[in-house]
């Protein structure tokens, strides 16, 4: 495999939402029958729906995917997260398959497909079926705060990895995708990434993970801190920084993310990790943020500075921490929504009355057969 990756192209490639469309689509909520502005959010949902499709009227979602990519992280071994050690994520990965875990009975809810790509599981060969297992990089990753999480191949490798995914999403037809990842740990290097790329000290960007103790929060904070002093030499190459202290996951879903962009397939981020990612593309294609939508806001303060930065406003608040994707799948209803009311033409808008023939009142007896009947 050849694992030349050149990121100057990614510039050229992406090319910005179609404003025609967009414009299309707001005067077409201007012509329903409704208060100007009365649905809301819904409303700009549905101009980006129609800006990334490129037509108006829009077309509703009917390929919606929700796309799951999952990794390890070595800096987990310092008990970093109250999810466990590296190995839990291989149940993660399980529960997704198995249909189980939140994100797959929410998607079955929401008629969206999962998709789980294992990038760097710490699990032994063959603990997952192939089609999950056929981009893996490596087990596990290197400890940040010590040493780079991949080898530069690994790390060209990975980011190929999520080039090709994104791909065969948009030759499938897939027409929304849902981003979340799996991972123990993984919102570690979130931090570090968006930490150098924002330029902010490691408590800025320090959040509490999977809900972890002020005794806990301050060993992550000083791995951060370490990470950063390694991340910070190599900021102007995006691969390396990936390779330094990101992961093979974080390398694929930043190869999506531009190929995504590149190939029109509009983007759902959910949590700190989709949101580095995110950062990470927007260094290497200005224009790829037009692409995405962030789905909601965790309360992880690295994700609030990287959609910032990014000038991505979350489409709900619900404080979803668990990562899986399940944040931004909850926004899938809304997005339906905007996409099937501004589908239909405004002139064929109508309202059928259905007209309902009164029954007969039953008749009451009279006091006389009420008298005679006793």
């Amino acid at each position: 495999m050849d694992t030349t990756v050149d990121l100057d192209t990614f510039s050229s490639l992406v090319e910005r939402p179609d404003e025609s469309a967009r414009r299309a689509a707001e005067e077409r909520w201007q012509q329903l029958d409704k208060p100007r502005g009365g649905l809301g959010q819904l409303e700009e949902l549905g101009a980006w729906l129609a800006s990334v499709q490129g037509a108006a009227p829009v077309r509703p979602l009917g390929a919606a995917k929700v796309l799951l990519f999952a990794g390890d992280h070595g800096v987990a071994s310092l008990g970093l997260s109250r999810a466990g050690e590296p190995g839990r994520t291989a149940e993660r990965v399980h529960a997704v398959l198995e249909g189980t875990a939140p994100v797959a009975v929410l998607a079955n809810r929401y008629g969206a497909e999962v998709r789980v790509v294992d990038l760097a599981v710490d699990a032994p060969e063959g603990e997952f079926p192939a089609e999950v297992t056929r981009f893996r990089v490596r087990r596990g990753s290197g400890r940040i705060d010590v040493e780079d999480a991949l080898t530069a191949e690994e790390a060209a490798r990975a980011f190929q990895s999520g080039v090709a995914i994104a791909d065969e999403e948009a030759d499938a037809g897939t027409d929304l995708v849902i981003l979340g990842d799996l991972g123990v740990g993984s919102t570690t290097p979130a931090a570090v990434l968006i930490g150098a790329l924002c330029g902010t000290d490691a408590a800025a960007v320090t959040g509490r993970g999977s809900g972890i103790d002020d005794h806990t929060w301050m060993v992550k904070c000083a791995t951060v801190r370490d990470s950063l002093r390694r991340a910070r030499p190599v900021l102007g190459d995006q691969l390396a920084l990936l390779g330094a202290v990101g992961g093979a996951d974080f390398a694929a879903i930043t190869g999506f993310l531009l190929q995504a962009a590149a190939r029109k397939l509009p983007v759902v981020l959910d949590g700190v990790v989709s949101a580095a990612c995110a950062l990470v593309a927007q260094r290497v294609a200005f224009r790829a943020p037009e692409w995405w939508r962030a789905g909601q806001i965790s309360g992880e303060p690295a994700q609030a500075k990287a959609f910032d930065r990014l000038t991505l406003t979350p489409v709900q608040g619900l404080g979803v921490a668990m990562g899986e994707g399940v944040g931004a799948l909850l926004t899938l209803p809304l997005l339906q929504a905007a996409s099937d009311t501004l589908a239909e033409p405004a002139d064929t808008l109508t309202v059928t009355k259905v007209t309902r023939t009164p029954k007969e009142p039953p008749r009451l007896p009279t006091a006389a057969e009420l008298l005679g009947r006793l």
